[in-house]
């Protein structure tokens, strides 16, 4: 259940209805309010409700509980059959979510309804109740009767319920409860002409829109007095009962919020950084793909190498083989997807790799959901724009950890693709930028063999419940040569059996292009020239690195496949290096390099001379690869490194090194 942050009444009854005295209930909602950190929802955090197994935190937006409930729907009798004996909710549970009548406009609502409809079109099983509260007012906008026009669209049953008619709100809910149960489909129930007594919020001013008459006569409307009345003639309570059990609850609920204002509140800023996400999972290094001969039936290349979408397509199927509760959502996925990827992954696991409508908010609210039924969703986003088209689904999932204080996690990982240089689709198809809030870990390899081992190594943090986005550049696919001229082959890699690439590595290339091992990526001399990049701008990096050697300068590579933090091996190199270039591949000013300058800035980990570069910050035009980080951007960049590790003061030499440079550049 996710209900509306403001149907508090319906939490209580069903905490009270577990078993919970009334007296912690109020203690609970009143830390809640004051913000305590013995708040069992937030921790402190947030005024919410929900937290509990079966109860799910709903933030303040108005409808983004929805498309995750419809998620949850999905996942319940999915995760029956991947999982029959240690599914997390009994095979005919419901989800119900609430929000209220204004929100029905909102995108997230359209979007999981939507969602729901085109599963029951598809005879999938969705057994979802959507719960709609109507006081035909949405904080200022009256209603204007669009909520019954709404409703006659939808092509599920929408059931009816007097919302002051306790007994009527039971029959109708239940009917509706059965219905969604029995038939696992979706439906609706409204709950009509529901009061609102008060302004919507405190710096609500309701006399702006609301005359002093209607006002006065909201706040002398009595909510309970129906309920109280219904009690009374069923013989459950007596009136002078019903006031002394208010009297009692209302010195309750004082004594409770002035015990809760004492208590302990968010002070540290560590501590709150610290539970952004679920704390990383330790990982055998030598983990060996449980699945023997996966390799010859994707048709790999053990002895030659393959290009990196083969790896790919390799990695899921390792991943799929692994862990049983794994599904690879997204759009287009069961043929292939854009760029092949998944090939062939759909007719091997068919109940495991699904399509989903081209929507983002419903395919990132889906996963959502599945991961909270158990499941270990892998959400693939055909190209890296079209997040945006789902991104506060995306950031709800990012948030969760931390507003849950850990209780809510909901691990998974999402493939960006459609990321970086080509001469495709123009800006909408080769987007190079980045979000990358609190509590994401975003990784970005460079090859094949970093890819499947990095995958190994972020599936196992997503099943541990963290939030890991992979970006995958579009230009390295099929790659097979850092040098198209030479025809080097140097970006075919064969693909390794075990082994796994951690968040805190990085990889090094020593300045003869070399691949340095694992354990000497952090053995680079005192006083080193370094490019630090990843992505497409290693192959860039590389080209450059064999045109410095030609000058016989000495050059190292360093590849960071963790953007969204400094890697430890990078702390570790740092100190070693006394020029440094860093070459972003995303838009300068919101590239992911700026952040970990400033943080090792604030290490003193940065040599005196450094510079870092990025891509355009515009937008990348059809058929040409002008805006993005190139080898002339890399050159030009590192022409500057060096420059400025010359003394102040030494222009004889500066300016000989400037004409030398550039005359063989």
């Amino acid at each position: 259940m996710a209900l509306h942050y403001r149907h508090v009444a319906v939490a209580i009854a069903r905490q009270l209805k577990a078993g919970r005295l009334i007296e912690d209930v109020i203690k609970d909602r009143a830390r809640g309010y004051t913000t305590s950190t013995a708040d069992p929802v937030t921790g402190g955090r947030h005024c919410a409700i929900g937290g509990g197994e079966s109860d799910f935190i709903v933030t303040s937006t108005l409808a983004s509980q929805c498309p995750p409930a419809v998620g949850r729907a999905l996942g319940i009798s999915l995760s029956h059959v991947l999982q029959p004996d240690s599914a997390r909710f009994p095979k005919d549970a419901i989800s119900f979510v609430s929000v209220g009548d204004g929100s029905v406009n909102n995108a997230h609502f359209l979007s999981a309804v939507n969602m729901a409809e085109y599963a029951r079109a598809r005879k999938f099983k969705c057994p979802i109740l959507f719960g709609v509260s109507d006081n035909d007012i949405c904080i200022s906008l009256h209603g204007f009767g669009w909520l019954g026009q709404f409703l006659q669209r939808l092509h599920m049953p929408v059931f009816e319920a007097v919302g002051l008619n306790v007994l009527d709100v039971h029959k109708q809910t239940e009917a509706a409860a059965k219905f969604v149960r029995g038939r696992q489909r979706p439906a609706l129930i409204v709950y009509r002409d529901l009061p609102r007594r008060f302004a919507h919020s405190g710096n609500d001013r309701e006399e702006e829109y609301r005359s002093k008459t209607e006002i006065a006569k909201q706040q002398e409307t009595t909510v309970l007095a129906g309920a109280c009345h219904q009690a009374v003639q069923a013989g459950v309570f007596t009136y002078p009962e019903l006031l002394s059990r208010y009297e009692e609850l209302m010195e309750t609920t004082k004594e409770a919020f002035a015990d809760a204002a004492a208590e302990p509140k968010n002070t540290s800023r560590t501590y709150l950084v610290a539970t952004n996400s679920a704390p990383l999972r330790k990982v055998d290094a030598k983990w060996r793909m449980p699945v023997k001969g996966l390799h010859e039936r994707l048709k790999l290349s053990p002895k030659k190498g393959d290009v990196m979408r083969k790896h790919m397509t390799a990695t899921i199927g390792e991943a799929l083989e692994s862990y049983p509760e794994l599904v690879y959502i997204g759009e287009d996925v069961g043929y292939g997807g854009y760029y092949k990827v998944t090939d062939g992954l759909s007719f091997a696991y068919p109940k495991r790799v699904r399509d989903f409508p081209p929507d983002e908010t419903s395919l990132v609210g889906a996963a959502i959901g599945y991961s909270q039924v158990g499941l270990l969703p892998v959400v693939e986003i055909p190209y890296a724009k079209y997040l945006d088209c789902g991104a506060d689904m995306f950031f709800e999932a990012a948030i969760m950890h931390w507003l849950s204080n850990g209780i809510s996690p909901n691990g998974m990982l999402i493939r960006l693709q459609g990321f970086g240089p080509g001469v495709f689709g123009g800006n909408f198809h080769t987007h190079n930028s980045l979000h990358m809030p609190p509590g994401l870990d975003v990784v970005c390899y460079s090859n094949g063999r970093d890819y499947v081992r990095g995958w190994r190594y972020a599936l196992e943090q997503a099943k541990g419940g963290r939030l890991v986005m992979s970006v995958d550049c579009t230009d390295l696919l099929n790659r097979r040569h850092v040098d198209l001229d030479a025809k080097d082959s140097r970006l075919l890699y064969s693909f390794p059996e075990d082994g796994v690439l951690p968040f805190s590595s990085v990889v090094s290339y020593d300045p003869h292009g070399n691949r340095m091992e694992d354990d000497a990526a952090v053995d680079i001399p005192a006083g080193s020239v370094a490019i630090i990049t990843y992505g497409t701008g290693i192959p860039e990096a590389l080209k450059v690195q064999r045109k410095e050697k030609e000058l016989g300068r000495s050059l190292y590579v360093i590849d960071t496949p963790l953007l969204s933090e400094v890697p430890q091996d990078l702390r570790e190199i740092m100190p070693k290096l006394s020029s440094v270039l860093f070459a972003d591949i995303c838009k300068d000013g919101g590239h992911p390099y700026a952040t970990t300058i400033s943080r090792l800035q604030s290490e003193s980990l940065l040599p005196s001379a450094w510079q870092c570069i990025a891509a355009t910050p515009s937008y990348n035009p059809l058929g040409t690869y002008l805006t993005f980080t190139g080898e002339e951007d890399i050159q030009d960049g590192l022409r500057k490194v060096i420059m400025r590790s010359y003394p102040p003061g030494d222009e004889m030499k500066s300016e000989q090194l400037d004409s030398r440079v550039e005359s063989q550049w």
